[in-house]
């Protein structure tokens, strides 16, 4: 498949650029945010590939019984990941309620209202699915981004540094990290983060393409581009330089964070 040049997102919003997203983290419309956060709560069976066939499958499962928490947390997932946002919080919600303190399912519940956009309710809620005598690197890494969203870039990086306490060196934790300087214009700083994050055998594409996005708003485009070509096949490797040469356009030939950051896709995988 074709993939575009996607910058991680910030594991929760459009107005970012994050991802892994998800991740915190490819081409994951769910995807994550994970190469960013990694899974949270526990897998359910095998889904099918098709993520409207996930969410039809699992749907049928949740309507014969909305109270099985394992059925609503499913078919939350799918709906995520078939960009049915507003259906997921919705299904994930009742679920909540009707499965009070369930952490998974707390957790995937804020998640959902991270994506739609809640992202002081989806602090909140990510707050009870994890507690500080045995908190969740993924979560507050997830955390991180919701505060990062509200502008609250110094609370953010807290969390991060917690994130990254527990699991050192993760390269989402690091994506979110550097995306977090990025939006205030802090772009050394950005690139230290994920230079650090695209030193892991474990990084994704989008940690490289994160880089090269920072790199290039540096003015440094012929660096950016070799980033964003590296191990990649000629015509996934053009579709990528096109797609970051936009990006840095759309900066309106400014050095810093860009005025005006595109929607990013929902990247975080659950």
């Amino acid at each position: 498949m074709r993939q575009r040049f996607r910058p991680a997102r910030l594991l929760a919003s459009a107005s970012l650029i994050a991802l892994v997203a998800a991740s915190l983290g490819g081409c994951t419309a769910m995807s994550k945010l994970s190469d960013v956060t990694g899974s949270i709560g526990p897998k359910a069976e095998a889904a099918p590939a098709d993520p409207a066939q996930a969410a039809e499958a699992y749907g049928e499962r949740y309507r014969a019984n909305p109270k099985d928490a394992a059925a609503a947390l499913a078919y939350g997932q799918a709906l995520r990941a078939n960009g049915q946002r507003a259906q997921a919080a919705a299904v994930l919600e009742q679920a909540t309620l009707a499965n009070p303190g369930y952490k998974p399912l707390l957790a995937q519940y804020g998640r959902a209202l991270a994506d739609n956009g809640n992202f002081q309710q989806a602090f909140d809620v990510l707050s009870k699915a994890h507690s500080p005598d045995n908190p969740d690197w993924r979560l507050l890494s997830v955390q991180g981004t919701t505060l990062d969203q509200m502008g609250r870039h110094d609370e953010a990086r807290a969390y991060y540094a917690s994130a990254l306490k527990i699991a050192p060196g993760d390269p989402g934790v690091l994506s979110n990290l550097g995306l977090s300087y990025m939006l205030t214009k802090q772009l050394p700083k950005a690139e230290e983060a994920l230079r650090q994050a695209y030193a892991s055998p474990r990084a994704s594409a989008r940690v490289r393409q994160n880089l090269a996005l920072v790199v290039g708003l540096q003015g440094r485009f012929a660096e950016a581009e070799t980033i964003v070509r590296a191990d990649l096949p000629p015509d996934q490797a053009e579709a990528n330089v096109a797609y970051l040469k936009d990006m840095l356009n759309r900066n309106d030939g400014s050095r810093g964070a860009p005025k005006r950051t595109p929607v990013a896709s929902l990247s975080q995988s659950d």
